[in-house]
């Protein structure tokens, strides 16, 4: 397992656009993606899930990846989450 914490930085926060590109990252990587915010969680690849957290713009949320390229795949994750969140 591999986690970090990310600050979101779009001034609408996780809306639909780029949640549903999380979605599609997320489904591209061998390891499972999960998203926790204030005590929720959510699979990165179920859209609906990743909005129903209610990330705003200046929230952390803490992504955690796990599966066998784990590594590789969290550096992709978070590369995404900065270029686009």
């Amino acid at each position: 397992m591999v986690s970090f914490k990310y600050k979101i930085k779009d001034k609408v926060g996780i809306h639909a656009r780029p949640a549903g590109a999380l979605a599609k990252e997320a489904k591209e990587i061998s390891s499972k993606v999960t998203l926790k915010f204030k005590g929720k969680e959510a699979d990165a690849e179920r859209l609906i899930s990743v909005m129903g957290l209610g990330v705003k713009s200046g929230d952390e949320i803490e992504v955690i990846v796990e599966g066998q390229e784990e590594k590789h795949d969290s550096e992709k994750i978070e590369e995404f989450f900065k270029n686009n969140l």
